[in-house]
């Protein structure tokens, strides 16, 4: 009678019983979403920095730096991780590489986004100080570029957390491992389960990064309070 009553025999899309009974490839899935995201983000946030300086040199540098990042996030998972096979192989670094520059389009634009608001009185303040370039990017226009930065790498990292999935085409891919053999046998719970994790895991993230962004630029909400 207990084996007739399982969710798991009726194929329902709501079943505790999954959740308990594969808890450890479950958590599994889930660390390897959440590394592989972080990893993503990180790195793309790093090499976006530099290309946002670049493309602020001009316009002869914003043009093909703006639309190569553009160029690549239209390009489709699958022949964007076809073209990454062959200096990589099966593995999460192809899956990494791929997801980063993914968030060049987005990360790019919201550094150069809080670049551009930083005031020009400001900068010529600094600039009267003594303030040299190299110093005036790091102690003056990051800091008050933080909250467009930081609205990117949001926007990012939701973006990556749903893309990371992809990678289930070669093993790589978090809980799209489990979402993606699971719609091709009807694995209801299996489906239902891993992406309302991948749902969660985007809202976290979120709500980490809004936490952190309030941190960082306390101004914002002061600024908020006065208006």
């Amino acid at each position: 009678m207990a084996g007739r009553d399982s969710c798991l025999v009726a194929n329902d899309w709501l079943c505790w019983e999954y959740v308990t009974s594969r808890s450890q490839e479950l958590t599994e899935a889930t660390v390897q979403h959440v590394w592989i995201t972080a990893a993503s983000v990180l790195i793309g946030l790093l090499v976006s920095v530099p290309l946002a300086l670049l493309a602020r040199r001009g316009r002869h540098w914003a043009a093909p730096v703006l639309g190569l990042t553009t160029l690549l996030y239209t390009v489709p998972s699958l022949a964007m991780f076809s073209l990454l096979l062959p200096l990589f192989g099966l593995s999460a670094s192809l899956v990494v590489t791929g997801l980063v520059l993914y968030s060049l389009t987005i990360l790019v634009r919201g550094v150069l986004a809080g670049l551009d608001g930083v005031p020009r009185e400001v900068k010529e303040a600094a600039r009267g100080m003594g303030y040299g370039p190299v110093r005036m990017l790091w102690q003056v226009e990051l800091p008050l570029a933080l909250p467009a930065l930081l609205a990117g790498v949001r926007i990012a990292t939701v973006s990556t957390v749903a893309l990371t999935t992809v990678g289930a085409i070669v093993g790589k891919g978090g809980l799209g491992n489990l979402i993606a053999p699971a719609v091709t046998s009807s694995f209801k719970a299996q489906v239902l389960t891993a992406s309302v994790l991948c749902v969660l895991l985007a809202l976290v993230a979120d709500l980490l990064l809004l936490g952190v962004q309030r941190l960082l630029t306390p101004w914002t909400r002061t600024a908020a309070k006065g208006a």
